[in-house]
C-alpha cells in the first residue's frame, strides 16, 4: 500500500510541473496536469471520430503518456538540445514496487515507439492539445502562437487529427461562449 500512496502523491506533482516551453513564446503557462487533461479529452474526441480505436487504451495512454515528467520535469525543444533525460529509468523507478507497475511501463513505452494506431492518436492527441492552447493565445494577439501552430501541425499523423486541426484553426477561442451576442450580454437576460 505504500507503493501506491507513493505514486498517488507522485502524480499529484503533475499539478505543480509547468510546461516549460511557453517560457520561449512569451506568454501562457500551463501545468502537465492540465495539459493532460485536454489531451484526455482530445483522445476521447478522435476516439469518437474513429470508431475502430481501442477507446479505453487511448485514454489509458493519454492519462499516463506524461507521467515521467513528475521525474524529469517538462523538457521543451530548446532544453532537449542540450539536456539529455532518462525517461527510461524514470519510468522504471516510478513504476516498480506498483503491482500494476507493468502496465503503465507498458503504456508509456507503446506511446513512445508511436507503432500501433492508438499510440499515434495519443501522439496526435498530444500536439492538437497544445494546438487548441497556441489557438487560445494566437487570438489573444500572440504573434508567434501561428508559427509554433504551424510545427505541431507537421507532427500530426492521422487524417482525422489534421482534419480537426483545420477547424480549430479556422474557430476562434471565444466563439463557444460568445457567439450569440444577444441582449444577454448586455441585461443578463435569458432568451
Amino acid at each position: 500500500m505504500e507503493s501506491i500512496a507513493n505514486f498517488l502523491f507522485e502524480v499529484g506533482m503533475l499539478n505543480k510541473t509547468p510546461r516549460t516551453g511557453y517560457q520561449f513564446l512569451g506568454s501562457g503557462k500551463e501545468s502537465v496536469s492540465e495539459h493532460v487533461l485536454r489531451t484526455l479529452y482530445v483522445g476521447y474526441t478522435l476516439c469518437k471520430m474513429d470508431e475502430t480505436l481501442d477507446e479505453q487504451h487511448v485514454l489509458k495512454m493519454c492519462l499516463f503518456h506524461d507521467l515521467p515528467e513528475a521525474r524529469t520535469g517538462d523538457m521543451n525543444y530548446v532544453n532537449k538540445k542540450y539536456v539529455e533525460v532518462n525517461e527510461e529509468k524514470a519510468v522504471r523507478e516510478l513504476c516498480g514496487g506498483l503491482s500494476f507497475g507493468g502496465e503503465i511501463k507498458k503504456i508509456i513505452d507503446e506511446f513512445n515507439l508511436r507503432e500501433t494506431k492508438e499510440a499515434q492518436t495519443v501522439m496526435d492527441a498530444d500536439q492538437l492539445a497544445l494546438i487548441l492552447q497556441l489557438k487560445e493565445y494566437g487570438d489573444l494577439g500572440n504573434r508567434y502562437a501561428d508559427e509554433w501552430i504551424n510545427y505541431a501541425l507537421k507532427r500530426l499523423i492521422t487524417k482525422n487529427a489534421k482534419k480537426l486541426a483545420g477547424q480549430i484553426i479556422k474557430t476562434d477561442f471565444s466563439n463557444w461562449w460568445f457567439k450569440e451576442k444577444s441582449d444577454w450580454w448586455i441585461n443578463g437576460n435569458k432568451k
